[in-house]
């Protein structure tokens, strides 16, 4: 659990750092391909009708922004490093039905790629993780379900677990933390649907309630991994860009 602690209070910090971005950066040994307008500096803002958020701890990561929902990741990350970076929403929304693309997810032995946002008042983080890495599977081996999902085609475990004293979007907070984890991993290249009111609902059965929502975003996260990604995201029903199309090449 000490593992998990350390990821979990640096990921918290992502939403309270602001600054400058980087571009042209050159790239690095094993990475995949990052697209021209990169950020490899901690940062948020809006690109292409969409909020995104990066931020890394420390370690050698980038990430690119492509058009609408689009984004690629480059990381490297060593012992004790942490990275989180996304596209999707400033605000949340319970209802939502988030579709997406990860034409490539490469893990390594600690990376999720998760729907992941927050709520306040109450303050909670949250997690619906599709995939992960060959090392640790989220939460953690100390947490227990609270009971099933079933959604958009696979079962999901719930779990909850609390922060004490920890960064948050709202400072230095004690909060929880809810899980939907997916037993089986998604398959990469596929279009993929979360219909977030299904864990919605599944944690409130389960007496885990969001509060306001802030923001929402499908994440890549990587602690101490070497990894890569290339997801688009976008709403439904709308129509899916066309960057989002499967592609076999």
């Amino acid at each position: 659990m000490a593992r998990l602690t350390i990821r979990t209070a640096a990921l918290a910090c992502a939403p309270l750092l602001l600054l400058a971005s980087c571009a042209n950066v050159a790239s690095m040994s094993g990475a995949g391909v990052i697209e021209a307008n990169t950020i490899c500096t901690n940062r948020t803002g809006e690109q292409g009708g969409y909020f995104y958020t990066f931020w890394k701890s420390s370690g050698d990561a980038c990430m690119g922004l492509g058009d609408a929902g689009h984004y690629t990741s480059t990381y490297r990350l060593g012992p004790g490093e942490n990275l989180v970076l996304g596209k999707g929403w400033r605000v949340g929304s319970p209802a939502r039905t988030v579709t997406y693309q990860a034409r490539v997810f490469e893990a390594g032995t600690n990376s999720y790629l998760t729907l992941y946002g927050w709520s306040v008042d109450p303050l909670v983080e949250y997690y619906v993780v599709d995939d992960w890495g060959s090392n640790f599977t989220p939460p953690g081996s100390g947490a227990k379900p609270l009971g099933t999902v079933e959604s958009d085609g696979g079962t999901y475990r719930i779990y909850h677990t609390t922060r004490v004293r920890q960064p948050s979007i709202r400072g230095t907070a004690t909060f929880a933390q809810f899980w939907s984890v997916r037993t089986n991993r998604r398959l990469h290249g596929e279009v993929a649907t979360i219909t977030f009111s299904n864990h919605v609902e599944g944690w409130r059965r389960a007496g885990m309630e969001l509060g306001t929502m802030d923001y929402q975003v499908m994440a890549t996260e990587g602690f101490g991994s070497t990894g890569n990604s290339d997801i688009t995201v976008w709403e439904q029903p709308s129509t899916a860009p066309d960057s989002a199309a499967p592609r076999l090449d």
